[in-house]
């Protein structure tokens, strides 16, 4: 019962101060579940963002579903995924139900365009976090380059290509390196 709270109380205060969405969390999310708590290492949480980001789902619920089963089962999924739903759920009831034009007060349209610039901030720092952290191997580094390029050349030209595509393409460009690499069976045997 203890790791269900805790579950439920850790994912809580992420879904509490967080803006901007799921690639806002995934910051907050390793620095919870890798570093402070150690319910899994940084090469299981990137696995998690590949995952997450390729089911469906927001990807902050699927990292936080994914983590409460691997510690506490089927219902450390549960008080995982309560905890980081909730607390948004409420803040966002509430301000529609009592507050018709949230955003044309002042303050608040003052407020939220501070908060943008940090979601960005949060959003690069999780990259620059799993980039740093990937294999320093030729391939990945290429896939990654590559990537790169084709997302900046999308933008840049204001082509209608989907994320998903690329992550489709570079999935299977992977997978042709990883069976041309696998040796034959007639090279398993001489060996």
């Amino acid at each position: 019962m203890k790791l269900l709270l805790d579950l439920f109380l850790s994912f809580s205060k992420i879904g509490v101060f967080t803006f901007g969405g799921g690639y806002a969390m995934i910051a907050l999310i390793e620095a919870l579940c890798v570093d402070r708590k150690h319910w899994i290492t940084h090469d299981e949480m990137m696995d998690i963002t590949v995952i997450a980001e390729s089911t469906p789902g927001p990807i902050a619920i699927n990292c936080a579903t994914y983590v409460g089963y691997k510690r506490g089962g089927a219902a450390g999924a549960v008080a995982a995924t309560l905890g980081i739903v909730l607390p948004s759920f409420c803040i966002i009831f509430l301000v529609s139900k009592y507050l018709d034009n949230f955003l044309e007060i002042g303050w608040i349209a003052h407020a939220f365009t501070g908060i943008r610039i940090a979601v960005g901030i949060l959003i690069v720092d999780a990259a620059v976090k799993m980039i740093g952290k990937m294999q320093k191997k030729p391939f990945p580094l290429t896939v990654t380059a590559c990537s790169f390029a084709a997302m900046l050349l999308i933008d840049l030209f204001a082509l209608r290509i989907s994320s998903i595509t690329l992550m489709l393409a570079a999935a299977a460009v992977s997978l042709a390196v990883s069976l041309a690499k696998r040796p034959t069976k007639a090279e398993g045997r001489t060996k």
